[in-house]
């Protein structure tokens, strides 16, 4: 395989493609949202799990959907989320400093169908095999930022970093989606990816929030991303289209 890919379709993930039950842990958020859609489009049935007070984002999904309120690295929580489940979407959002994404992450592996599909999302500074090469200002921005935040008690991005090293290290049929920056707008099409942040294909940074979530939804069907960590770019984003055009 080459280093860089497109995800492509395939059977779902309990055999036939659009068939079975996907349960999405974190819903409520923009990506959750966009996550919710696509496999609801895709003919799955959808569990999804928020915080109580974001039940309400979810409003327009009410009657197609069963919602599991609660916090997403509460074990318990999990446990009945996933029952049944054919594929996991996990959103890893390091909330505070008390372990909420390394919470989540494994609350999913410990309860999650043996045989279950589980996709995790984060973002480009997670580096899977220390391989990976970041810009300067990508850089300094983690530098400054990440330590603020935490000071702050916002959020800690090293807590994503630990919920990503106890997947990696799992036998789990699991995929770490890594984002780059982010932008909404109408879908350009399933993103491209590469194993390593620092390869030229990947040099625009940016893809639509609504093609993040149709790589997640499409990565439960493609066994060629099972134990990847594949770095994601806009498919229509000019680094993307010069490779193309290489090609």
């Amino acid at each position: 395989m080459s280093d860089h890919d497109i995800a492509r379709g395939g059977a779902g993930p309990s055999g036939t493609a659009g068939t079975g039950r996907v349960c999405v842990i974190g819903a409520s958020g923009k990506l959750g949202r966009y996550m919710v859609r696509h496999a609801l489009d895709r003919g799955y049935g959808v569990t999804a799990v928020c915080r109580d007070k974001s039940v309400g984002k979810l409003e327009e999904f009410a009657d197609r959907i069963t919602i599991v309120p609660g916090d997403t690295d509460d074990p318990e929580v999990i446990r009945r989320a996933v029952a049944g489940c054919d594929g996991v979407l996990t959103v890893l959002v390091p909330w505070g400093v008390h372990g909420y994404a390394s919470g989540t992450a494994q609350a999913v592996l410990d309860h999650a169908p043996v045989d279950s599909r589980l996709v995790f999302s984060c973002g480009w500074h997670i580096s899977r095999d220390g391989r990976d090469v970041y810009p300067l200002r990508f850089r300094m921005a983690a530098a400054v930022v990440g330590p603020l935040a935490r000071l702050l008690r916002v959020v800690d991005v090293k807590d994503q970093v630990e919920a990503c090293r106890r997947i990696f290290a799992s036998d789990r049929r699991w995929t770490v989606v890594r984002g780059s920056d982010l932008e909404e707008g109408e879908s350009q099409g399933l993103p491209v990816w590469s194993r390593h942040v620092g390869d030229p294909v990947l040099s625009s940074n940016l893809t639509r929030r609504v093609d993040f979530a149709l790589f997640m939804v499409e990565a439960l069907t493609d066994d060629s991303l099972v134990h990847e960590a594949p770095a994601i770019v806009g498919c229509r984003t000019p680094s993307a289209l010069a490779r193309t055009a290489g090609a």
